[in-house]
């Protein structure tokens, strides 16, 4: 059995967390965030092979196998020694039925880098969700899906609101938070534009939340009432570094490029949470950003485009 799926990064300009209230009467499906964002055509490929377990052999291998858990987890291109957010969804999936003789090897093709704000945890959980669910013959709704990955996203403490928005895709502001199904989100149509980003290093999103979470939720909640009477594109990354330099992640680096961009007539905003610039631009203005970018070795450049559909099931 086998399945294999796909889900975007997500870039978040600005949002508003909803975390639990003091009674803890939130359930983990509303917890989340409202803000504005947009998915890309790059992101992790999961594909999950299942196959009856041999007792005798150990079946998992290398250095993220449990053999006492049943599974071997494997990250290509972009790595990380963390899987606790592939283990949290997979534990989810093993209490729909007995799969206790069963051995899930579990390869994740991650395309962009980890840790620079552009929702690869949650992208791994959510496409790791749906090729199980495809392996395994659940069957299950996909908002049901993206609930289970919304709360490994939330439980593993990496993000609130990036499943919501890459399991829809394109170009959102979320309206309403929580996982999909109970979340809620307007998509915007924009023109076609390209995404050019340079990443240049990781900053930890559960940390940031945890130290500056009175500051975000005021001018947050504020920017999607703007963006949703604008639905500019232009906007929401003028909205993007207006909330950076609120919240104080703007290092000089990130100064100088933003500078720069603007003597030469570009947007650009900054992915959250990332030492990461981006520019929605038009396709005859890329050139221009990618010489501008350039001047920075140290940083990853990752030239892509809008992904309008969302986290979905691949048919190979």
């Amino acid at each position: 059995m086998k399945g294999v799926a796909f889900c975007p990064a997500h870039i978040t300009g600005f949002f508003k967390a909803h975390m639990p209230d003091r009674q803890g009467y939130d359930t983990m499906e509303r917890i989340g965030s409202t803000g504005a964002g947009f998915s890309i055509k790059h992101g992790v490929i999961t594909k999950v092979v299942v196959k009856k377990r041999n007792k005798k052999k150990n079946d998992g291998g290398g250095d993220n196998s449990n053999q006492r858990q049943n599974f071997r987890i494997r990250t290509q291109v972009y790595q990380s020694d963390k899987t606790d957010v592939s283990e949290h969804v997979l534990r989810k999936f093993l209490r729909l039925g007995d799969f206790s003789d069963l051995f899930f090897d579990i390869e994740h093709h991650v395309s962009v880098p980890i840790g620079y704000g552009l929702g690869s945890s949650s992208a791994v959980a959510l496409s790791l969700a749906f090729a199980l669910d495809k392996a395994l013959r659940t069957d299950l709704e996909k908002t049901k899906i993206g609930e289970i990955a919304h709360s490994a996203e939330v439980e593993c403490r990496t993000g609130l609101g990036d499943v919501l928005a890459s399991f829809h895709g394109g170009f959102e502001v979320r309206l309403k938070p929580g996982a999909p199904g109970v979340g809620c989100v307007e998509k915007i149509s924009v023109e076609k534009i390209s995404v050019v980003m340079v990443c240049f290093s990781p900053i930890s999103t559960n940390k940031f939340i945890k130290e500056n979470l009175s500051q975000i939720n005021g001018l947050g909640g504020r920017m999607v009432d703007q963006l949703l009477e604008s639905k500019s594109y232009e906007d929401f990354q003028d909205m993007s570094i207006e909330f950076a330099r609120y919240v104080g992640i703007m290092t000089p680096r990130m100064k100088r490029i933003v500078g720069e961009f603007k003597r030469n007539d570009i947007k650009c905003g900054v992915a959250l949470f990332g030492e990461t610039i981006f520019s929605l631009v038009p396709h005859k203005k890329v050139q221009k950003v990618l010489e501008i970018i350039q001047k920075y070795p140290d940083g990853i450049v990752i030239r892509s485009e809008v992904d309008e559909m969302g986290a979905r099931v691949l048919n190979n």
